[in-house]
């Protein structure tokens, strides 16, 4: 009977790129001291003496690209790579190795690699990207400017009447920030249009009004 096996829920922070190469040095070191003579970790898929020394020669190199050299700046980022690789398969084998248990992982100088959630933010600044002519007399071509988070647009128009007094609001709900064409307008008609979005935290507030005469 095949039993499924639960991946590791503890994993180690193994993502080094824009870090600056002293702190690199100085990661590599933290798991190379965590993990030599460890009883956790006992059976490491690399050769912590190999790994020492790829550390040590990264180390001086980054003293010698101090100069700018050409040369120097592109061994520097070869063996850069090279103990990188090393670090990394030394990461996955003390997630698998620490069995879970917090204060093993502790003891292998690897960070724990932490996610977080980040709140939901209201969603601000909705605009229609464009109103247009139809194709027909009496139309008009709305389209949401697109907005990181929306769910849905809500766009409402309503005619101007005598002394700039505004019919009622007629509402059309857009699924994404498509054209839309709204028919059957009257002719040399000001039309009032507005937009909202729906986001997880609800509906923003009417935005960005807009006049339009319809042809």
């Amino acid at each position: 009977m095949k039993t499924k096996s639960t991946p590791n829920q503890i994993k180690a922070k193994l993502g080094l790129h824009g870090v600056s190469d002293p702190d690199t040095a100085k990661a590599l070191m933290a798991a190379y001291n965590g993990v030599l003579n460890n009883p956790a970790y006992s059976n490491p898929p690399v050769a912590l003496a190999t790994f020492k020394a790829g550390i040590d020669l990264y180390s001086a190199l980054i003293i010698d690209a101090e100069d700018g050299g050409k040369r120097a700046k592109s061994a520097l980022i070869k063996q850069r790579w090279v103990v990188i690789k090393m670090y990394t398969q030394l990461g996955h084998y003390v997630e698998a190795a620490c069995n879970d248990d917090l204060a093993t992982f502790n003891t292998s100088g690897f960070t724990q690699q932490v996610k977080t959630k980040t709140a939901a933010a209201p969603l601000t600044g909705v605009r229609f990207s464009s109103i247009d002519r139809g194709p027909n007399s009496g139309d008009a071509v709305v389209k949401p400017e697109n907005q990181t988070g929306a769910i849905a647009f809500d766009v409402r128009y309503a005619l101007e009447g005598a002394g700039g007094v505004l019919g009622s609001w007629t509402t059309v709900t857009i699924t994404r920030p498509r054209k839309v064409t709204i028919n059957g307008l009257t002719l040399l008609g000001i039309y009032h249009f507005q937009i909202r979005a729906l986001g997880v935290l609800g509906y923003t507030d009417w935005m960005d009004p807009k006049t339009f005469i319809i042809t």
